[in-house]
């Protein structure tokens, strides 16, 4: 049994036992491993601002750490909501970088944990014209700044 196969056993025998109908589909995409939930019960998976969906990604790989130490990290997605989130997110990035190269001032993104982050600072990594750099902080949400390489 592959690692994303078990996590979506474990995926399915949590939320089973939650009370969810849920249809699992495993996906290896550029961002990883990921298991897609597909239910009618959507909203109530993802949660405000996606802090459940989090949250039961988090359980997921504890329980798959438990029980295969060198397992990859799993993203577990509740109807495309994450992958719409970090899309929008990219083309927010995008349109503010085209900003900064047009007016030369820099802007900030809002606060985001250092995975969007990760996504935010390799969309600019071989960008000749605009960076992306993190602001100090100790916060576990930080601020990106987006502004012309000097």
């Amino acid at each position: 049994m592959t690692p994303l196969d078990h996590a979506s056993h474990i995926l399915d025998t949590m939320l089973g036992y939650l009370g969810f109908a849920v249809k699992i589909n495993q996906e290896d995409g550029p961002e990883g491993p990921t298991l897609q939930v597909q239910t009618e019960d959507g909203s109530l998976l993802i949660g405000r601002h996606g802090a459940t969906m989090e949250d039961i990604q988090y359980l997921v790989n504890r329980v798959l750490q438990r029980h295969l130490p060198d397992a990859p990290r799993i993203r577990v997605d509740v109807d495309f909501y994450r992958t719409m989130k970090e899309d929008r997110m990219v083309q927010e990035a995008k349109t503010m970088a085209e900003r900064v190269r047009l007016t030369g001032r820099s802007e900030t993104l809002p606060a985001m944990n250092s995975y969007h982050r990760r996504i935010i600072h390799n969309l600019f990594v071989d960008d000749p014209e605009v960076q992306s750099i993190s602001l100090d902080g100790n916060a576990r949400f930080k601020r990106i700044q987006v502004r012309r390489r000097s």
